[in-house]
């Protein structure tokens, strides 16, 4: 446990010193081998033949797809459509921002992709109607998170592809908490904004509204046949995860350029050099984290977590308390990506010994972590929103807070402590 604890420490320094993650997980490797005295021969080939899995093909296509969707002009014909229904609500736009950003999150499975996408369109137009820039930042940076809740999630394909449970049913174990936190967010944004003087849309008649909801609805149309391709397609069982992440790219393409003519040869070519770089991070990532897990898995570190916290406590509330404040914990510091392959494996033998179903452990594990995309100070997500935004973090900071404790993390409590919020939609769809 000495040489666990000093890999530990090393990857830890090398995170807090601004290394990049592949090198911070590469020091842990070394340490282990070197003073731990572990082979990497074995390792290295297990973590090879775990990244040659098929499951993992799809995630370079979805996050291809995440990059055109950002490009092409998608979302701000939903954004459009969306308006029509809200527009004259006081706080309307924020519900607009909120729905937009699932609706995306349902085709691209990235958090990063809402924001980049919604962001440029929607805050801009939110602080022209004097809505505060902070809030409006904070506002869709949170909003964005659900791109990891509702499924296709990269975070919980990879979480699904870890623990060998069912693709489909992790997928759907997080559409009830996503659907949750959507509404909460809507219902605070009404709220928060109820005394700030809004500029309204102009009223219209039923008649004008009705023509605008066929021209906008018209136009939309292809963005919202997206989701609905791709989710039948994998649930409806015609297509598996990866071929659903190919038809998203190919889907993509002509929506892009000849659709909404967002997309040109050079967006292209960004999009496709962007995708190569975050999937290459990515799989290196994947592969690192992977060969560390195995060798505290070797150690029989999860055995000896599992007897440690038992010993600690042996009430059930008690550890699903301790793991959320640990998952919290690890999604201010580091990716989600990386505290799943960290983390879940280590975690997962103690889960099972208390009597949780892993695919429910994974519903409150990638609701807690994706929190953390937009919880100081890793938050990328929120540090992104604010450079779109124009605003500064002191702005952003309070209504970001208040939007986390009483709409975000109220949902991952009921998801943690009610396991039917995640496992009655699979069950229901006869998925476990």
């Amino acid at each position: 446990m000495e040489i666990v604890f000093l890999a530990l420490g090393g990857l830890a320094l090398l995170l807090t010193l601004g290394g990049p993650l592949p090198f911070c997980f590469g020091l842990g490797l070394m340490v282990m081998h070197y003073l731990g005295g572990i082979t990497m021969k074995g390792v290295l080939m297990y973590g090879l033949q775990q990244v040659a899995s098929p499951v993992l093909l799809s995630i370079p296509m979805f996050v291809f797809a995440g990059q055109l969707m950002a490009e092409s002009g998608i979302a701000k014909s939903l954004l459009d459509f969306v308006n029509i229904f809200v527009g004259r609500i006081k706080g309307g736009l924020g519900i607009v921002s909120i729905v937009t950003c699932a609706i995306i999150g349902a085709i691209s499975g990235s958090s990063i992709t809402g924001v980049s996408a919604v962001g440029p369109i929607m805050i801009p137009r939110m602080v022209k109607e004097n809505y505060p820039p902070g809030f409006a930042s904070a506002l869709v940076s949170i909003s964005s998170v659900l791109g990891l809740l509702i499924p296709p999630s990269i975070s919980m394909l990879t979480y699904a592809w870890l623990t060998e449970c069912s693709v489909l049913a992790c997928f759907v174990s997080t559409v009830v908490p996503g659907l949750m936190i959507a509404f909460m967010l809507s219902v605070l944004n009404v709220y928060i904004v109820k005394d700030c003087n809004l500029v309204l849309a102009q009223k219209t008649t039923f008649a004008e509204k009705m023509k605008e909801t066929r021209k906008s609805g018209f136009h939309a149309l292809p963005a919202l046949m997206m989701p609905v391709i791709i989710l039948g397609g994998i649930y409806g069982g015609i297509m598996t995860t990866t071929e659903a992440a190919g038809v998203a790219v190919i889907y993509s393409l002509p929506i892009g350029f000849w659709v909404y003519r967002g997309l040109t040869r050079k967006t292209f070519a960004k999009s496709a050099i962007n995708s190569a770089a975050t999937v290459g991070s990515i799989m290196l990532l994947i592969l690192l984290c992977t060969c560390l897990g195995q060798m505290f898995i070797m150690l029989g570190v999860p055995q000896k977590i599992t007897v440690a916290i038992l010993n600690f406590s042996s009430n059930k509330y008690v550890i699903l308390l301790l793991v959320n404040m640990l998952f919290i914990v690890l999604g201010m510091l580091v990716t989600d990506l990386v505290s799943i392959l960290l983390v879940v494996p280590l975690i997962l033998p103690l889960m099972i010994e208390i009597g949780i179903d892993p695919v429910h452990f994974g519903a409150f594990a990638i609701t807690n972590l994706s929190m953390g995309a937009v919880t100081p100070p890793y938050a990328t997500v929120f540090y992104l929103g604010l450079r779109i935004g124009k605003t500064t973090i002191d702005e952003a900071i309070k209504p970001l807070l208040i939007l986390i404790l009483f709409a975000y993390l109220p949902v991952l409590l009921l998801t943690t402590f009610i396991p039917e919020i995640s496992l009655a939609l699979p069950r229901l769809l006869g998925l476990m």
